[in-house]
């Protein structure tokens, strides 16, 4: 498959990508079903409505990397057999992205693993995770962090690992600057309310794209399904999926609303749009 990037409109390279994604959590920060709630789709039989908080895990098939580590990272590496992990992509330090990290401990045994993101991230990360950055008695075992700042990268000057080039996508949440990551072909933007002309351009050529798509309400921080598909229709890509979702709708119901939304917007004609599920694999 064929990428191009551009970031001024006349840079072109061609890239040939192979990766695949697993969504390890489509869900809110609550995760579905959240606690003591008795409605329907928490009480949901199907399994496409249980949601554990939003994340994912890519491969090129050689190198492995995890966008975000939430509270439900150790259940999410053993739901999806997470055996390699080379890297971690933060989007944003809020508990439902960050409280996972420790239990990726196993992995930096030998060396400390690199996790990237912007400045206030990495603040928040370490003064979250404190005691893995000072001197403590032996015994109970800690991760080691190699926190990087993703801001130095962009479409001309990529993060690679392996085949993977990676490029932070700018975006903000309410009025919190945070991180969506694009891989190769391949765009994961979650807990967005608004990405600018930047973080546009750094989508230029994608042909999927995972995005935020909290409910069908308005919410300061968050897109509804309805301005999430507006975002999906500024970018190339063929593949939509809606993941960071909330308990308002059952999958069933969020594909007939998507369907009807997909319909009033032609730039979306003939392409794939559908509320993304846990364990949901994407290759691209």
């Amino acid at each position: 498959m064929k990428n191009t990037q551009e970031e001024s409109g006349k840079d072109k390279t061609e890239q040939k990508s192979s990766i695949k994604v697993t969504i390890s959590g489509s869900g809110t920060s609550s995760g579905i079903p959240a606690i003591a709630c008795k409605c329907r789709v928490c009480k949901s039989a199907d399994p496409k409505d249980k949601r554990n908080r939003a994340a994912a895990f890519v491969t090129d098939g050689t190198f492995t990397i995890a966008i975000d580590a939430g509270p439900e990272f150790r259940i999410q590496a053993l739901n999806y057999g997470l055996s390699r992990l080379d890297a971690v992509l933060i989007t944003h330090s809020h508990a439902d992205h960050i409280h996972g990290l420790d239990d990726i401990r196993c992995f930096s045994e030998e060396k400390a693993l690199p996790v990237y993101a912007n400045r206030p991230t990495l603040a928040n990360v370490k003064n979250c995770y404190d005691y893995v950055f000072k001197p403590t008695q032996k015994g109970g075992g800690k991760p080691q962090l190699d926190l990087q700042n993703a801001e130095i990268f962009n479409l001309k000057n990529p993060l690679a690992i392996g085949s993977m080039k990676i490029v932070p996508v700018p975006m903000l949440h309410g009025v919190l600057p945070v991180f969506g990551w694009r891989i190769n072909n391949f765009a994961y933007l979650t807990d967005l309310s608004k990405i600018e002309n930047e973080g546009l351009q750094r989508l230029n050529g994608i042909k999927c794209l995972v995005i935020d798509g909290l409910r069908s309400e308005e919410h300061e921080t968050h897109c509804t399904f309805a301005q999430a598909l507006d975002i999906a229709c500024q970018t190339s890509a063929e593949e939509v999926y809606i993941t960071h979702i909330a308990h308002d709708y059952s999958h069933a119901e969020i594909c007939r609303i998507l369907k009807e939304e997909q319909a009033k917007r032609p730039a979306l004609y003939g392409k794939t749009v559908a509320p993304a599920y846990d364990g949901m694999e994407i290759s691209i």
